[in-house]
């Protein structure tokens, strides 16, 4: 197997990143390849302050909530291969950078508020826009 040979999905631990997961494992159970579901964090920043807890490890609780979706998608896919990857930086720059070794990427949208479903968030807009594979996105 190729190192292209993979589903890339991007969650965060919404809904919408929970529909993408289940679609990119139906897939890639179907296509017989593993999936890597990738998490990415940063510092919030508030006003152009860092406010961030000191006891607060954002990394940790970014990957726990990553782990956590990834269980229990795979309870409906327990044939599929699939790893967890969590990096620090913005989701779009931390997807786009992982989709050169990737076979297809899988977002979900992320509407603005009424129309949600027709528009995509600014996440989902630059994947599909500067990905180095094609790139589903799960409505």
């Amino acid at each position: 197997m190729k190192s292209e040979d993979r589903v890339l999905v991007g969650i965060d631990g919404s809904d919408s990143a929970s529909k993408a997961l289940e679609w990119a494992l139906d897939y890639a159970q179907m296509a017989g390849l593993p999936v890597r579901a990738v998490s990415a964090w940063a510092f919030p920043v508030y006003y152009g302050e860092l406010q961030i807890p000191e006891e607060w490890d954002i990394e940790a609780s970014t990957r726990s909530a990553a782990t956590q979706q990834m269980e229990d998608a795979l309870e409906h896919h327990p044939d599929v291969t699939a790893e967890v990857v969590v990096e620090f930086g913005h989701p779009s720059q931390v997807l786009i950078e992982a989709s050169k070794g990737a076979r297809l990427l899988v977002v979900g949208n992320r509407g603005h508020s009424g129309a949600s479903g027709i528009l995509l968030g600014s996440v989902s807009t630059h994947c599909v826009h500067a990905a180095h594979c094609p790139v589903v996105v799960v409505r």
